[in-house]
């Protein structure tokens, strides 16, 4: 308005910040002037390789949101034979879909306390739900990128014959003894949604070594069809159904879905393959401020020594939980609770099974938040972060 200053903008310290730059936009602009097919095509299948090369997997799938390959992974081995029971653990502390693909698919789900080191599931409490309940399957959550002690979880499962499926969808690029989060179990997960590690705008991956659930998960991301699938495996499907190579084109082999994502989204993501190792890098020194200047004496995270942490988010629990995050909020930095808080208190378990509150879980429920880290957080706005909670925390 005329007579006026200039109104001042503030400046909010926000939780994620998004990882596709203009260089990007201006790549995608000319690429989009060639005209090329838009829909999954040939760049999904150059993505879907790149991921797997960098990753260090033999097969990826790309999918529409780290959610849906949750619902494949869960999906695969069902259909192939791999659930043994309909029984599934998962950690209280996840998000939502790690939770309710189990129920979707008419699965049980028992939920496991966390530990009060990574925030990852318990294992005295895993041993003990082994024991008395012999799960087929585990969903296991590596939380905001504090590596868990993988060769426990890998152990228990293979003494107890439990499937391990690996959430990583806040972990992407995390280490545990030089092995990348995400190789350990039979199945892994990961998002690349706007403010993860890297960004495809929407999208995610299913990563596995195992050939056969890797046909699966091309058949049920693509509506149960054979059109992704090797010859051998489309003629094997052709001969056992007595279906001609025409009339395959459309039958429906596996009561799939439509999860597919774009090569338009896959163009955006070859390139953030490329700089996510630096983006890691930053990650792991944000996080190493936070550890070292946040002073914090009834909780600090303790993730595994001999591990990279590409932190997602820099988790802080304290009695003194609301009034902290108030003044974070008054200063125009961004914070949110743990996650999902507990799952076993969230309405859409509670109405199918009641509400279960686990001694560690509720802590975390109770007093947990996180604060921002990402590769573009500047260390004066850090410090800032860090002197706010330090005065709350007094």
């Amino acid at each position: 308005m005329l007579g006026m200053g200039r109104m001042e903008v503030k400046k909010i310290i926000t939780l994620v910040k998004d990882t596709i730059d203009n260089k990007d936009i201006d790549q995608l602009i000319d690429w989009l002037k060639t005209y090329p097919r838009l829909t999954k095509g040939p760049k999904t299948l150059e993505l879907e390789e790149k991921w797997s090369n960098w990753l260090g997997r033999k097969y990826s799938v790309f999918c529409n949101s780290g959610s849906s390959a949750n619902l494949l992974m869960l999906s695969a081995l069902k259909e192939g034979g791999y659930i043994h029971n309909n029984r599934v653990v998962v950690p209280s502390v996840a998000w939502a879909t790690d939770l309710a693909p189990v129920i979707q698919l008419g699965l049980e789900p028992i939920l496991c306390d966390s530990n009060m080191e990574d925030l990852s599931v318990d294992l005295e409490h895993l041993k003990s739900i082994f024991i008395s309940e012999t799960p087929a399957v585990l969903m296991f959550v590596s939380v905001l990128g504090l590596v868990p002690n993988m060769d426990k979880v890998v152990e228990l499962c293979e003494e107890f014959g439990v499937v391990l499926l690996e959430d990583t969808c806040e972990s992407m690029g995390c280490e545990y003894k030089g092995k990348k989060l995400g190789t350990f179990g039979e199945m892994s997960s990961f998002s690349t949604f706007f403010g993860h590690h890297i960004s495809t705008i929407e999208g995610g991956f299913v990563s596995t070594d195992n050939f056969e659930l890797y046909e699966l998960l091309l058949s049920l991301r693509s509506h149960g069809w054979d059109r992704d699938l090797s010859k051998d495996t489309q003629k094997k499907l052709q001969k056992e159904w007595n279906v001609s190579e025409f009339d395959s084109m459309y039958t429906f082999y596996y009561p799939g879905y439509n999860l597919r994502s774009t090569d338009l989204q896959a163009f955006i993501g070859l390139d953030q393959i490329d700089k996510l190792d630096e983006w890691g890098k930053q990650r792991t020194r944000n996080f190493n401020t936070y550890q070292n200047l946040i002073r914090n004496d009834y909780w600090k995270p303790k993730p595994q020594s001999d591990s990279f942490i590409s932190n997602f988010a820099y988790p802080v629990i304290h009695p003194n939980r609301n009034e902290i995050v108030k003044e974070l909020q008054n200063n125009d930095i961004e914070v949110r609770p743990m996650i999902c808080g507990s799952m076993g208190t969230q309405p859409f378990y509670v109405k199918e099974y009641g509400k279960l509150e686990l001694p560690n879980v509720s802590i975390i429920d109770t007093y947990g938040f996180y604060i921002p880290n990402h590769p573009h957080l500047t260390l004066s706005e850090i410090k800032k972060i860090i002197d706010i909670v330090n005065k709350g925390i007094l």
